[in-house]
């Protein structure tokens, strides 16, 4: 009797830890932490988890608790594969992925559609991944490459009194030569066919540590301005290589992956007055202070420097996670609250989000990222940008609410791309289920 108790017990034990395990929904971060880009994947990533912590401190997700693993990539696109492969099916399956990588994003961009796990890609990676009739499991986040790129030239154009104005005017696209370099070409393309400015293309290769030969290039053209599309190093290394070569910063605007704090502050007096596009808003927010008191007063912070609590970086990896969360919640509210979603139901989470001022404001993160309303057309779900500018010690937006480029251009080379896509993988375009 006392045996038939003892397996009895063990397996009503057995069961409530099955259960238990069952209430955690996995996420794989396939994180950089180490190399020359070490400084962007530590803050995102770091970011990410200081939310996931957040949610879990506070019950979960209606419940469910997230649960993560990190594999190492070095922003390697390969390795990144690899990682991917690796984890994708660990712990009852994949909710999501989000590489921060260009190269591992496309890498990776047919894997998840035969996988059915969606993947995004906030503010990098394929843009006419937008077009969810062709691209179901993927979800290029609040603002594209594409649309960053129109926000730019609109923006130049408004410092001359309107984009009319950049007739004949020379441009310089300094980019890191890797397919994130490349990615904004064909929308700066079509820009400087419409409004008649020079573009000038000016590749530096990886990771960016030597420009000079660039830089005298920039110097004997003569643009008005140069467009600085970099990442890590490269980025500290362009401003002070343009300072010793007499160029004004003022006249270089960078890609939002060429305005974090670990951009600037290492190239000193060099970056100040420098501008970059964001799409988060530089300041604190409460979602911030309950990081601090909920996750790092409790000994559970991802990132060993406090003070990068808030930073570009830190701030982009709680946005990506605010949206993470919120498409799982998405998704319980359709196939069952309280319950841990399969990757089907959270590609469905995203393609179905709201994230307006109202819930902005409810998860104590009002303006800190323009709302963000997905749809089976459109998976980006804004467009809209800023502009910040480096004051020497900090950021500050210098443009006070959302903008945006030519959308109708972006939208119309979008509809292009991914119909020329469809047809080469043989995809009859149609909004998934």
């Amino acid at each position: 009797m006392k045996l038939i108790k003892s397996v009895l017990l063990g397996a009503a034990l057995a069961g409530s830890v099955s259960i238990a395990a069952a209430q955690e929904q996995y996420i794989p971060l396939p994180s950089y932490r180490v190399g020359p880009y070490a400084a962007g994947g530590s803050g995102f990533y770091g970011g990410a988890i200081d939310y996931f912590n957040l949610v879990n401190a506070n019950g979960g997700i209606n419940g469910v608790k997230i649960k993560w693993e990190e594999c190492e990539t070095e922003y390697n696109a390969s390795r990144g594969v690899e990682c991917y492969e690796r984890m994708k099916a660990k712990n009852g399956g994949a909710a999501l992925v989000d590489p921060l990588s260009t190269g591992i994003a496309y890498g990776i961009l047919d894997r998840v559609a035969t996988d059915k796990i969606p993947m995004t890609t906030l503010g990098y990676g394929r843009s006419d991944a937008a077009n969810g009739k062709v691209f179901p499991y993927v979800f290029p986040l609040i603002t594209s490459y594409w649309n960053q790129a129109a926000a730019m030239v609109a923006y130049l154009g408004s410092q001359n009194g309107g984009v009319e104005k950049l007739k004949g005017k020379k441009i310089v696209h300094l980019y890191h030569d890797s397919a994130f370099g490349k990615e904004p070409m064909p929308v700066l393309d079509a820009e400087a066919a419409k409004y008649g400015f020079e573009l000038i293309k000016i590749p530096v290769a990886h990771p960016g540590n030597e420009q000079q030969s660039q830089w005298l290039q920039i110097r004997q053209a003569k643009p008005d301005y140069v467009i600085l599309w970099g990442w890590g190093v490269m980025n500290a290394v362009a401003l002070k290589t343009a300072q010793r070569n007499g160029f004004p910063r003022e006249k270089i605007l960078g890609v939002w992956w060429a305005g974090s704090e670990e951009d600037t502050i290492p190239a000193g007096d060099a970056a100040k007055g420098y501008t970059t596009m964001t799409f988060n808003t530089p300041g604190n927010y409460p979602v911030l202070d309950d990081i601090r008191k909920k996750v790092y007063d409790a000994g559970r912070g991802n990132l060993d420097d406090k003070g990068r609590i808030g930073s570009v970086y830190h701030m982009r990896g709680v946005t990506a996670a605010i949206l993470w969360t919120e498409a799982i919640r998405k998704a319980q509210e359709k196939f069952g609250k309280g319950k841990v979603m399969t990757g089907e139901q959270v590609r469905w989470g995203f393609e179905n989000l709201n994230v307006d001022d109202a819930r902005q404001k409810a998860l104590g993160a009002l303006g800190m990222f323009p709302p963000v309303k997905t749809s089976c057309d459109d998976h980006e779900g804004s467009g809209a940008v800023k502009v910040q500018q480096w004051t020497g010690s900090k950021w500050v937006p210098i443009t006070p609410n959302w903008v945006t480029g030519d959308k109708a251009l972006t939208r119309r080379l979008l509809e292009e791309s991914s119909a020329k896509y469809a047809t080469e993988k043989n995809i009859k375009p149609a909004c998934a289920s």
